[in-house]
């Protein structure tokens, strides 16, 4: 969006004050029409940056433009350096708490974990703390994190998460299916004494506190005393835990000795909006989880960026290992910062590969499901455009796609079908049939250059509300050869959308996305895999029902002329007037008369073909 003097009448003077600007490093300050500051920002470079925002052609994001909107003056500190200005610039961000900054707010409780006061205690992650008598351990700050421990304690353990009570429901019923497939010891055939079940309960909630090495010493202690005992029974399960313990650390991630003191930080965001998810890691364990609505988008390395000041600028504690899910141009200069902030050696990564990987992209799930709450879109449809926009090189997440395929039974009744999707669902108000009217013989290039054509001709005429939306993404049924004749075209029309084409195997199945000189796979990102192919049979099924239509429609005009005297242009006359054969049948003589500009003689002919049946 493009600033002007209408949305801004200081502009001219802000640019003035600008031309005269340092190109030294430092801060500028925006400020509304009262004096507030609205937005706090640093630069290598201060007239080249602060000039950014008010050039005349500057095509600005929509938070930038109603931030650029309300400038009515700005400040501005020199700095000897980028990385004083960084210093800087977190300071004043947490003094003013400026409105067009990100302000990291996180709506969380508080959670806890409880254990049961009865003969046979559960384990129970619950969010209040109430006075029934059972252990409360907590508060944690993370619901999820509590969630997560206790499922985990709960499994490698075999505690029961039935609804039956114990000793009541002893042997009244056979064990469920969680006891046949090892995951409860089957408390309810009797087989476990109070006391031997409520310390396979401590031994969990030590697991919890302490992590799985921990747990795994103790029980190895524990199960050579048993065999020195001679209570081989008792050593036989204890050897199970502790294998049962082992296993869970192969491939759970709640404990990860390796990720001692660390932060998983990912951002997901739509076409407008976008939410962070910082995964914590202390000890070897998972900690914490925080969630963040970080408002309206902004680009995306940037974006990065300003959550890493904002966030670790009111956060005391800051770790040693910071994972991330895309790389930032400026991580040496934010380790350099967070290293003098907190007084030891910090390290921004982006994982490639292996364990670490998995681990940014469950913080990319979470926070594809957060902002998924926050505007009404699933997490599959997030992480969808999400893996479009990356494998297509957008720089941004369209927020409408537009489909188009032709349909035709050799040269004639040629028709295509235009399907819109808004945030990765269809927006069927928005779909489109056209009739091909230029191009005589079977020809798809011809039919498709028509087709978008006559779509941004509609869009700069205004004069259809389904075409007065620009597509931020076309995806044309077809080949590299489509996306060649099309392009030029829609570019000489001054529309700057990107097009690619979608291509078929021989089983008439997506296959890859084609652009200008090559194809593109998604066989590795499945979501945007699977949005593409459903786009692409929807834009199918959409032309080849139309085709069908007018086909049977085309069909029925050449049986009326059957009658004599009435030919093409009568017969389509009749169609035009009737729109159906059930209406031409209710129709009398008199108005099928009337309507074919025949006489009455022929009307009664045409009426006794009608009703043959």
């Amino acid at each position: 969006m493009t600033i002007t003097e209408n949305e801004n009448p200081r502009l001219p003077y802000l640019r003035d004050k600008t031309s005269k600007l340092t190109t030294s490093p430092g801060c500028y300050i925006m400020k509304d029409n009262t004096g507030k500051i609205i937005y706090i920002g640093k630069a290598k470079n201060l007239r080249n940056r602060v000039s950014s925002y008010f050039r005349p052609w500057q095509d600005h994001l929509p938070k930038v433009w109603k931030m650029v909107s309300h400038v009515n003056d700005y400040d501005f500190i020199v700095t000897d350096s980028e990385f004083e200005a960084l210093v800087l610039e977190c300071s004043l961000i947490k003094q003013y708490t400026p409105k067009y900054n990100i302000l990291l707010k996180d709506d969380r409780g508080y959670s806890y974990i409880r254990v049961t006061k009865e003969p046979y205690p559960r384990l129970q992650a619950v969010l209040q703390k109430e006075e029934d008598g059972a252990q409360y351990i907590g508060p944690y700050t993370s619901s999820y994190a509590v969630k997560q421990a206790v499922e985990e304690a709960n499994r490698v353990f075999q505690l029961p998460t039935c609804q039956r009570r114990f000793p009541q429901d002893f042997r009244k019923a056979r064990p469920c299916l969680n006891h046949h497939i090892k995951k409860c010891m089957g408390v309810c055939t009797g087989e476990f004494s109070e006391q031997e079940y409520n310390e396979t309960v401590r031994q969990a909630v030590e697991y919890i506190k302490g992590g799985s090495q921990q747990s795994v010493e103790r029980l190895t202690e524990q199960m050579e005393q048993a065999a020195e005992n001679l209570e081989f029974e008792l050593a036989a399960r204890l050897r199970d835990r502790i294998a049962a313990i082992k296993k869970a650390a192969d491939d759970q991630k709640i404990i990860d000795d390796s990720m001692k003191d660390s932060d998983i930080i990912a951002i997901s965001q739509n076409s407008e909006k976008a939410c962070a998810s910082v995964i914590m890691y202390r000890g070897g364990r998972l900690f914490d989880k925080a969630d963040f609505f970080l408002g309206e988008k902004e680009d995306q390395s940037q974006m990065r960026e300003s959550f890493l000041t904002g966030y670790y600028s009111v956060r005391e504690f800051v770790p040693k290992e910071i994972l991330l899910d895309e790389e930032i141009e400026n991580a040496p200069l934010l380790e350099k910062w967070l290293r003098e902030k907190s007084g030891h050696a910090v390290h921004i990564s982006t994982p490639q590969r292996g364990h670490l990987l998995r681990l940014t992209t469950l913080a990319k799930s979470n926070a594809s499901e957060y902002l998924s709450i926050k505007v009404g879109r699933t997490g599959h449809e997030i992480v969808a455009l999400e893996e479009l926009t990356k494998a297509l090189g957008l720089p941004k997440p369209p927020r409408f796609i537009e489909c188009y395929d032709i349909s035709n039974l050799a040269s004639s009744d040629m028709v295509a079908g235009m399907v819109v999707y808004e945030n990765g669902r269809p927006c069927k108000k928005f779909y489109k049939r056209f009739s091909i009217k230029t191009v005589a013989d079977q020809n798809d290039y011809a039919c498709m250059a028509e087709v978008l054509e006559r779509r941004f001709k509609n869009y700069f005429d205004k004069t259809d509300e389904g075409f007065s939306t620009l597509p931020d993404l076309i995806f044309l049924d077809g080949g590299q050869g489509h996306v060649n004749v099309i392009t030029p075209l829609v570019r000489a029309m001054g529309i700057k959308v990107p097009i690619y084409g979608l291509v078929k195997d021989s089983k008439h199945r997506t296959r890859a996305v084609a652009t200008g000189g090559g194809e593109i796979s998604l066989t590795k990102c499945r979501a945007a895999f699977n949005l593409v192919t459903q786009i692409q049979d929807e834009v199918h099924r959409y032309a080849i029902t139309y085709q069908a239509k007018k086909h049977k429609k085309s069909s029925f005009q050449s049986e009326l002329t059957k009658v004599k005297g009435i030919g093409e242009k009568k017969a389509v006359r009749l169609m035009t007037e009737f729109k159906t054969r059930d209406k031409l049948r209710e129709a009398s003589p008199a108005q099928l008369a009337a309507a074919a500009g025949v006489s009455l003689e022929t009307a009664n002919e045409l009426y006794a073909l009608l009703h043959e049946e």
